[in-house]
């Protein structure tokens, strides 16, 4: 066993030194299909997006508008490369159903959708290597969900990866194939991603909603950390 290390990289807190990234790891979970209760809690929350937001006026909203002014900085036209809360918001104001692939990629859902905040989850038994958000070198090689096609990230666009794999780029974009939250995975990671004008207690009160589903529907060993400019590196924990 050996413990790997979870960094976010000081130019990102250089250029948006207010960020903060909730990351709630958990061990040893049992994941699957989810139950008819997981299930509704998603339509749920499904239902409240729909009487809270609207299509037409969603880019105004303050947690979304955040982060498409980041995207801004950093080159991406945000109508292009839609920062993942935001389109995972906009197919439930099309009217439609998210697909319920599974227990703990419907709890990050329905997190996300409830504080409208990008969360994401890398199953964690499948590294080998430290991982980290950092500016890509351009190098670093990227298979899409769903395609079998390399692509390599521009130089400087942040990535998060494991060494050279890449597991999400543009940030909170796309994620790769590598690191899917799969019914076999034992264990896990979630991020969620904060700019202002999300406050600390913001994102903190998001995470215990992550670690109260994962412990109610998966169970596992569960903690929570915030990678933050004060604080850049955690460990992940024993991983064989």
């Amino acid at each position: 066993m050996k413990d790997l290390t979870y960094t976010i990289a000081d130019e990102v807190f250089a250029r948006f030194p207010e960020y903060r990234r909730g990351v709630v790891l958990a061990h040893e979970v049992k994941n699957g299909d989810s139950s008819p209760e997981l299930v509704e809690l998603l339509r749920s929350e499904e239902a409240l997006v729909r009487e809270r937001l609207q299509v037409e006026t969603l880019t105004a909203e303050p947690r979304l508008a955040s982060w498409r002014e980041a995207f801004r900085q950093l080159g991406f036209k945000p109508g292009d490369n839609r920062p993942s809360i935001e389109a995972l918001l906009r197919r439930v104001l099309r009217g439609q159903e998210l697909p319920s692939i599974n227990a703990l990629v419907d709890i990050g859902n329905i997190v996300s959708l409830r504080h409208l905040l990008p969360v994401g989850s890398h199953a964690i038994d499948v590294l080998e290597h430290d991982i980290a958000l950092l500016p890509a070198s351009g190098l670093e090689e990227f298979i899409a969900f769903g395609s079998e096609a390399i692509e390599r990230p521009l130089a400087g666009e942040y990535i998060f990866s494991e060494g050279e794999k890449v597991m999400t780029r543009r940030w909170i974009w796309r994620q790769a194939n590598h690191t899917l939250t799969l019914p076999q995975t034992t264990a896990i990671e979630f991020n969620l991603d904060a700019l202002p004008p999300v406050a600390a207690v913001d994102l903190e009160t998001a995470a215990r909603d992550v670690m109260d589903l994962v412990e109610r529907f998966c169970g596992g060993t569960i903690k929570f950390e915030i990678l933050s400019r004060q604080n850049p590196r955690i460990l992940l924990g024993g991983v064989s």
